[in-house]
């Protein structure tokens, strides 16, 4: 809520009473079901994306050159195969090009258009990079050994989880996946924390309980002029709908534009806030798609 003189007033005194009863927060079990797979995908995620970090932390000490030199993921199929092979940094530079470049393409399922031309850029980037001594750089193999290990777990785990996601959506009528852009799983993640749209008296009630709003400070004379965007409200729903944002605005125009906008009117942290903003958008078009029951209306190019 908003930090003022009236509401303050307005809280004591309500906290005070009677007879006020909050709404229930009880949910259907099939958005209970989803709710717990949603959340469990929402932790896979971020553990995900803290292994990358530790993998991408120790691979600078393997190969402190690779991000500088190798105009490609590090995350491949193809790449992580072969650093699973534990080559030395010497045993890189001295591979004879065809043998890399086909080892790259076999591993990378001929997806590589230019093999030929990955090849050398990581034989230039294990001559420049520095030396481990013996006992270091066997540390380092099993550790990066590990963490791949450790990622493609979790890879795995995240797809068993989309699968199953899908389903139990299947289960329940919406009429959020006709937006351009979302699929099963942003749509699950939704839904699942929403529940019920008439637990919502209006799209703003929406977007307080995700946290995307943002406050004003006000006491006496003074009125703070900068605005933060909140730290309360339920994370699991601002981040999916912040992630919805983010796939909506790359095939809607119409949202597209409004990023567009956002971003160039922001001088710090341009992206986050532009994205947030989007979010917040975006909630007003999905209030009125499940509280209306109605589909997406495409317009016509």
């Amino acid at each position: 809520m908003d930090k003022t003189d009236p509401k303050d007033a307005w809280v004591i005194v309500d906290c005070l009473r009677f007879g006020r009863l909050p709404k229930s927060v009880i949910q259907l079990e099939q958005y209970l079901a989803l709710q717990r797979l949603t959340r469990m995908c929402y932790h896979l995620i971020h553990s995900l994306a803290r292994e990358q970090q530790v993998f991408l932390n120790h691979l600078f000490f393997k190969f402190s050159a690779f991000n500088l030199e190798v105009d490609t993921s590090a995350f491949g199929h193809a790449i992580i195969e072969f650093l699973l092979e534990a080559y030395s940094l010497d045993e890189i530079a001295q591979m004879p090009l065809e043998d890399l470049a086909k080892y790259l393409q076999t591993k990378g399922r001929s997806r590589f258009s230019d093999s030929e031309e990955l090849a050398p850029s990581i034989q230039k980037a294990a001559r420049d990079s520095y030396r481990l001594s013996k006992c270091v750089e066997d540390s380092i193999d099993l550790i990066l050994g590990s963490s791949i290990e450790i990622i493609l777990h979790l890879k795995r785990q995240i797809k068993d989880l989309d699968k199953a996601i899908a389903r139990v959506l299947n289960g329940i009528p919406n009429t959020l996946e006709t937006i351009p852009g979302l699929g099963p799983v942003s749509c699950a993640g939704i839904l699942a924390e929403i529940g019920d749209i008439e637990r919502f008296e209006k799209q703003a009630a929406i977007a307080k309980f995700a946290g995307l709003f943002w406050p004003r400070h006000q006491s006496g004379d003074y009125e703070a002029d900068d605005k933060m965007l909140t730290r309360t409200g339920n994370r699991y729903l601002r981040y999916y709908l912040v992630e919805a944002a983010n796939l909506v605005r790359r095939h809607e125009p119409e949202y597209c534009a409004f990023y567009q906008k956002k971003y160039r009117e922001v001088h710090k942290h341009s992206h986050q806030c532009a994205l947030v903003l989007t979010a917040r958008k975006l909630v007003r078009l999905i209030d009125a798609l499940l509280r209306n029951d109605q589909i997406y209306p495409r317009k016509r190019r």
